[in-house]
């Protein structure tokens, strides 16, 4: 099985584990040159484990539903925060954005070398996708960490008020 990373958006728009992303993003390579085209990811088979960084050991919840659209692979499922403790503590790491991007566990059935490096795959099998720190696609993203992305956004706008009422105060 190959593992790429993909810096993906994750969404977790509630405590009961939700969570959605982009675990493959369509027109751009990778680290490592490789681009899988639309339509490679065709025939999944769900649930599709999720795991924490490709660890077969560690898994924290299931997808539930992937998809594929013009811009990439899109996953749906839920982190078994009722049921698992590590399920809770990667919840927690995602909601504060220390983890926010996925990466796909896949085996190629089909791919043509790039020139300058990497392949362009036609056709895989998807086995999982993993919640990871470091993704191998820059694009590749948890997509709602709704409670995450809000608290980022805030604290970036009072600091930029912070800064500025400093600067008036001078």
């Amino acid at each position: 099985m190959e593992r790429f990373f993909i810096e993906t958006k994750l969404a977790v728009p509630d405590d009961s584990g939700a969570i959605e992303g982009l675990a493959w993003p369509f027109g751009a390579p990778d680290r490592v040159g490789d681009v899988i085209e639309k339509g490679a990811f065709a025939g999944i088979s769900l649930p599709l484990p999720m795991l924490f960084a490709h660890d077969h050991g560690d898994p924290v919840g299931t997808w539930t539903d992937a998809f594929e659209e013009a811009d990439g692979l899109k996953v749906k499922g839920s982190l078994l925060v009722n049921d698992l403790a590590r399920a809770r503590e990667v919840h927690a790491l995602v909601k504060a954005g220390a983890v926010r991007g996925l990466s796909v566990g896949f085996v190629t059935r089909k791919a043509a070398p790039r020139k300058g490096g990497g392949r362009t795959i036609t056709a895989l099998e998807l086995i999982e996708v993993s919640l990871v720190t470091v993704p191998m696609h820059p694009g590749a993203h948890v997509a709602s960490a709704k409670h995450a992305i809000r608290a980022l956004s805030l604290a970036e706008a009072l600091n930029r008020a912070t800064a500025h009422l400093k600067k008036v105060n001078k």
